[in-house]
């Protein structure tokens, strides 16, 4: 057996509210569903991003829950990655220049394929990348 693809993916904020303004504002996605003070879904392509308060996630479920999920979490800055063609990157770009939004780095992979990379309010590293920097 063998995963077909990465159906969600999480990153863990210190601020939800924050958080909510700029994957929203900033990003552009779509907010599938929220928990005040817990989670925040998103819809990204056909995938889903996932935004916790990282102490909320820590709390084991009650035992009459009705949705077991067990406690989860990081502690520190997470990563995660955009898919975007070179033409993509380029509107990017000057989008996130407009929303001031600061470029930390901009380089060509040594295989080949442009990644530009920011920060969202909590740290957490935001990639853009051209799907070839992996073969794809």
């Amino acid at each position: 057996m063998i995963p077909s693809a990465i159906l969600e993916s999480a990153l863990y904020v210190t601020d939800l509210v924050v958080a909510e303004a700029f994957y929203t504002d900033i990003l552009g996605l779509t907010l599938l569903g929220k928990v005040e003070g817990r989670h925040l879904f998103f819809r990204c392509g056909q995938g889903v991003l996932l935004i916790f308060n990282a102490e909320a996630t820590k709390i084991p479920p009650a035992p009459d829950a009705r949705l077991k999920v067990p406690p989860h979490g990081t502690v520190g800055e997470g990563h995660l990655c955009f898919a975007a063609t070179a033409d993509e990157l380029a509107g990017w770009k000057a989008h996130l220049v407009a929303k001031k939004i600061a470029i930390e780095s901009e380089f060509e992979w040594p295989q080949g394929g442009r990644s530009l990379y920011i920060r969202d309010p909590s740290g957490n590293s935001i990639e853009f990348a051209e799907p070839r920097i992996w073969g794809l």
